[in-house]
């Protein structure tokens, strides 16, 4: 089956551009962003890998760990980020993964079981399905899969957005609403009764409908 929220990330040892690594033991009690690509010198994914360096400070304040993963490898990683930094910038400054075996992408869904051989002689367009961003939580579990096409640049802000909900929610028994940005208002969530809400919100909320119950964005801690 695939690879759902609430699965437990598959643990694997791989080869970084940072050494060697264990996934859950480099995750520890952080949380972790793993952000996917079909193969070096891409230039979309080279636009991306520049921009993640350029804001990975947020990420940081987060305690959020990002590692990029592409299906080459890793001494192939190292010339691309020459380039990377020569083009936008920014050299990468989390680890990327080498996945020149499929080891990775197979285990985590993104290439079919079958696959097999020397990664060199595949194009980009025969690894298009490695274009995947994994939010994994400290317990280890997925929280957040998105899959892009080739084409479109992903946005890493967006992603710096549904961590905020993430942490917060996970903290509180809140939801966000649509476009919801810190500091904004938030719903009750549905599993607490008016009662059990009385007591966290004594001043009330606003309530267009009584499913919709709007209060202050609690404090994330």
């Amino acid at each position: 089956m695939a690879l759902q929220i609430g699965d437990t990330a598959p643990d694997f040892q791989a080869e970084t551009t940072e050494g060697p690594i264990s996934f859950h033991d480099w995750i520890g009690d952080s949380w972790a962003v793993l952000f996917s690509h079909p193969k070096d010198f891409t230039p979309v994914c080279t636009t991306e890998l520049g921009y993640m360096a350029k804001i990975k400070p947020e990420f940081d304040k987060r305690n959020v760990k990002v590692i990029g993963l592409s299906v080459d490898p890793v001494d192939s990683h190292s010339d691309w980020a020459q380039d990377i930094e020569k083009t936008q910038g920014h050299a990468p400054n989390y680890p990327i993964i080498g996945d020149g075996d499929f080891t990775v992408s197979k285990l985590y869904g993104m290439l079919p079981s079958d696959v097999s051989g020397d990664p060199g002689e595949r194009t980009p367009a025969d690894n298009q399905t490695v274009r995947n961003v994994f939010v994994v939580g400290p317990d280890k579990k997925v929280k957040l899969i998105l899959i892009y096409p080739m084409t479109t640049g992903r946005n890493f802000d967006e992603v710096l957005r549904v961590i905020d909900s993430l942490q917060l929610t996970a903290a509180h028994k809140v939801a966000t609403p649509v476009n919801w940005r810190q500091g904004e208002d938030v719903i009750i969530a549905g599993s607490v009764s008016d009662e059990q809400a009385k007591e966290t919100y004594p001043d009330g909320w606003d309530s267009p409908k009584p499913y919709i119950r709007i209060v202050p964005q609690p404090s994330k801690s």
